[in-house]
């Protein structure tokens, strides 16, 4: 299902706002996530409450962190329909889940943050995680660490 632009649009500009890149085709998807990607963070935004109350601010907590990944990006479920399909192939380890947030190295997943952990947990536990996953997986001392 579809949901209409204008419903959708508020919810895809408050990650927008932070410099999260859209990926609204599958072939934007598989630009971003190449072998030589680096760590890109892809939030799969949704229109439910817990994206709104949780995973979307605390995308926006985790980003005030030292250590980032290379790229932020997102797609929305329900919008970005083929999008989101691709996104779940690299993620075929994984059920589907929206919203979630997984993070990739090289255009393989590493790390998955499912809805069932966003939505029973508050946000600083959540950015938590997030974070946690930021200082494995990102920056140079981890390249260093899986090299």
């Amino acid at each position: 299902m579809r949901y209409p632009a204008e419903s959708i649009g508020p919810m895809r500009r408050e990650l927008a706002r932070l410099g999260v890149q859209e990926t609204r085709t599958p072939e934007e998807v598989d630009a971003l996530l190449t072998p030589q990607s680096g760590t890109v963070m892809m939030v799969i935004n949704s229109m439910c409450g817990c994206a709104a109350g949780r995973a979307r601010p605390t995308t926006a907590l985790a980003l005030r962190h030292p250590t980032l990944p290379d790229k932020v990006a997102t797609v929305f479920a329900g919008g970005d329909v083929e999008a989101t399909a691709r996104v779940r192939e690299y993620l075929a380890d994984y059920p589907p889940s929206s919203p979630s947030v997984a993070l990739f190295r090289e255009g393989k997943s590493v790390f998955m943050l499912h809805r069932h952990h966003i939505e029973n947990r508050g946000g600083a536990e959540i950015a938590q995680l997030l974070t946690e996953a930021f200082d494995q997986y990102c920056g140079k001392e981890a390249v260093e660490k899986i090299s």
